[in-house]
């Protein structure tokens, strides 16, 4: 547990940003208030609360990649990282402590916007099951944006973040079936774990039981677990140059 006085000064260092915590939780908000607005003149089923609500939690994911890259970036080319580097802490402490803190922040964005949902005429069932698919693709994002932190300088980072955020929205099955667009768009998307999670929220929150995306789950864990090993070889890669 040497990690925990490094991930509670990082829990401050979110919070210490408000205008950040409310952008990621404001921009998803609007998203579904626009939608649900255009559902009302166009009745639509992809415009629905109930066919977004999933979806746009998982797109506001996209803002803890960058929250996360952007904290570890700013403390590698500060002074601070160089002090920590004297504690006996692994590689792997340095991740958990930049990776925790930012669960509450998922957790978070859920339920605002699955209250927002909900009021804007959403009916959700299975919401414990559905976090298991939310939480584990929130895991990959901050491993996500842990790595690009210890990878790139701030000012990379932020076109690196667009682009993400960009590729995200096209192939995360958010805003579009991928399957009935098909050809690369599916390809890609189902080769990356966000369509998996998107999949697999909406269906647990209509009620369908879980063993019928256990194959989706498992891919978005594969994931999740992946990105945390290449974030702790990316930060071992901060570590060796620093001795």
């Amino acid at each position: 547990m040497k990690f925990v006085h490094l991930a509670t000064r990082n829990l401050k260092e979110i919070f210490r940003d408000p205008v950040s915590v409310l952008l990621g939780l404001a921009m998803p908000l609007a998203m579904l208030l626009l939608f649900a607005t255009i559902e009302k003149r166009a009745p639509i089923e992809i415009f629905s609360a109930q066919h977004l609500t999933p979806g746009i939690i998982i797109f506001s994911f996209t803002f803890l990649i960058m929250f996360a890259a952007m904290l570890l970036a700013k403390d590698k080319e500060g002074a601070f990282l160089t002090r920590l580097f004297t504690t006996p802490l692994k590689a792997s402490d340095y991740i958990v402590s930049y990776m925790l803190p930012f669960l509450p922040l998922a957790l978070l964005q859920i339920t605002v916007c699955m209250v927002a949902g909900t009021l804007l005429g959403a009916s959700f069932t299975n919401i414990a099951l559905s976090l298991l698919p939310l939480l584990l693709i929130a895991f990959a994002c901050i491993n996500l944006g842990v790595m690009l932190g210890a990878l790139f300088t701030v000012n990379q980072i932020s076109g690196i973040g667009s682009l993400l955020i960009t590729a995200i929205g096209l192939f995360s099955n958010v805003w579009m079936d991928i399957k009935m667009v098909g050809g690369i768009f599916e390809t890609i998307g189902y080769a990356l774990p966000f369509a998996h999670s998107v999949d697999a929220a909406k269906g647990l929150l209509m009620g369908k039981p879980l063993f019928y995306y256990s194959t989706d789950i498992t891919i978005v864990l594969a994931y999740a677990l992946v990105l945390f090993g290449l974030a702790v070889i990316a930060f071992r890669k901060i570590l060796d140059k620093r001795y």
